[in-house]
């Protein structure tokens, strides 16, 4: 039983390997498996600082966890949810600005902020401001996980 188990494999592979190239010359390279996550991987843990709003109740620090939703963030359930619509845009939401980029020059205010933790499993240290155009769109890309400030 062993043997014919083992040899219904043997056969089977054959089979798909036979037909993987007419399968990619057909329909181009197949795609690789995405690696599979451990539970804990997957999971979103940041520390969210705020400061120079003027507005208290956007200031201080933040817990928040996503999968499920929880911790101190004042809206978890969208930020998370808006991270989760990011990730699945293919945008990273914490990328700095990069450094050819033609901001325009206004300035946002003094408020800051701080991220730090586990975004989907990828280590997460970054900063946030308003000095210019393009910080002040990095900031308001990430709403709700940073606060609405003008």
């Amino acid at each position: 039983m062993l043997r014919r188990l083992a040899l219904t494999a043997a056969a089977s592979l054959a089979a798909l390997s036979a037909a993987a190239p007419a399968a990619t010359a057909a329909t181009g390279p197949l795609p690789l498996p995405l690696p599979l996550l451990h539970a804990d991987d997957a999971r979103t843990r940041l520390t969210v600082t705020v400061s120079g709003t003027g507005d208290p109740t956007a200031e201080g620090v933040f817990e928040l966890k996503c999968g499920p939703a929880g911790g101190s963030h004042p809206a978890a359930q969208q930020a998370c949810d808006r991270l989760e619509e990011l990730a699945g845009e293919g945008a990273d939401p914490f990328a700095p600005v990069p450094g050819d980029a033609m901001c325009t020059q206004q300035f946002g205010g003094p408020a800051t902020a701080r991220v730090t933790g586990t975004w989907r499993g990828r280590s997460i240290d970054t900063s946030f401001d308003r000095t210019n155009g393009c910080a002040i769109s990095r900031w308001n890309g990430l709403r709700p996980v940073l606060p609405s400030v003008r």
